[in-house]
């Protein structure tokens, strides 16, 4: 009962990892809506309507005590606050680089983020790193020392994504809150900064009684581009391995990719793609290798099963 119930929770998580990495793929036809709006602004606009749909959802399904029982946890609390700002600072970077035509380079980062995943699993979570895994890390760390021999400087932007994220999906794997409390509560106490910046800082757009409908419509909409993928994405982090959730990645970075080079016409220099070579190739032999294991896995569970009916 014990494995079909697993196995069960590896499904869903594996549904939920590529519904997040599908929605965060073509986020920049969204964010291109918005380039007359600062980068800050509309993070402003994400965080304010993502915490009133997560009080809508929460209240919906009843989970108010999961809150309160995360909010008496100052360890929980910590943690969530750490993540929030990892993940505050990821949606800034990734919103600028939309609009500043980097989206290459935010693709590049998160083909990057499930090596760092295999990394960080290794390092936090005692996932064992097997030698393939090795030789795909390997390979990615040369792509990147490729783009930074040929550019003189570090890819910050790819790097700093993969960086925020990767750790941001590590402590929410090791926190002990729900998704979607856990997502509510880093959300939140991100609230107030928005606030005042709303207040203080923001442009003329922030009056949206100054505004076109349409505008308007796409702002309170940062909510639900926000929210959607994050509840996926957290509820795929707690039921499957840190370092299989990063085999899923690949869709996210490769239809940024395909918007990027097709549809806005950034351009794709020799070393640049040198590098994704790099990154691809190894993502291919990490892809291959966790194929092989699952089903060497998934064997030995039918094995197990048989023996036990037997």
């Amino acid at each position: 009962m014990q494995t079909d119930e697993q196995a069960r929770n590896t499904q869903v998580g594996v549904l939920c990892a590529i519904a997040a990495y599908t929605m965060w793929g073509v986020a920049p036809i969204y964010f291109k809506q918005l380039q007359i709006i600062p980068a800050m602004e509309v993070l402003m606009h994400r965080v304010v309507w993502s915490v009133l749909i997560l009080v809508i959802l929460i209240g919906a399904l009843k989970q108010w005590n999961k809150v309160r029982q995360a909010l008496r946890s100052k360890l929980v609390m910590q943690t969530l606050f750490i993540a929030g700002l990892l993940l505050g600072a990821n949606w800034l970077l990734f919103i600028w680089a939309i609009n500043n035509d980097h989206i290459l380079d935010a693709s590049l980062g998160y083909y990057i983020n499930p090596l760092f995943n295999v990394f960080l699993g290794r390092l936090f979570l005692g996932e064992r790193l097997r030698p393939m895994q090795q030789f795909a890390v390997g390979l990615a760390v040369i792509g990147v020392a490729i783009l930074i021999f040929s550019y003189g400087r570090l890819p910050w932007i790819a790097l700093v994504l993969a960086f925020t994220f990767g750790v941001y999906g590590l402590l929410r794997k090791r926190v002990a809150v729900d998704t979607l409390p856990g997502l509510f509560i880093e959300t939140l106490m991100l609230l107030p900064l928005a606030l005042i910046y709303w207040i203080f800082l923001a442009s003329e757009h922030a009056d949206l009684t100054q505004n076109s409908a349409n505008l308007n419509i796409l702002l309170i909409a940062a909510g639900i581009v926000t929210t959607a993928p994050l509840l996926c994405f957290t509820a795929a982090a707690r039921r499957i391995m840190y370092s299989t959730l990063g085999f899923f990645q690949y869709i996210g970075p490769s239809l940024m990719f395909i918007l990027a080079v097709f549809l806005y016409n950034e351009p794709l220099d020799s070393a640049r793609l040198t590098t994704f070579g790099f990154v691809w190739v190894a993502l291919l032999v990490f892809s291959v290798d966790s194929l092989k294991v699952y089903r060497e896995q998934r064997r030995i569970r039918r094995n197990k099963t048989t023996h036990i009916t037997d």
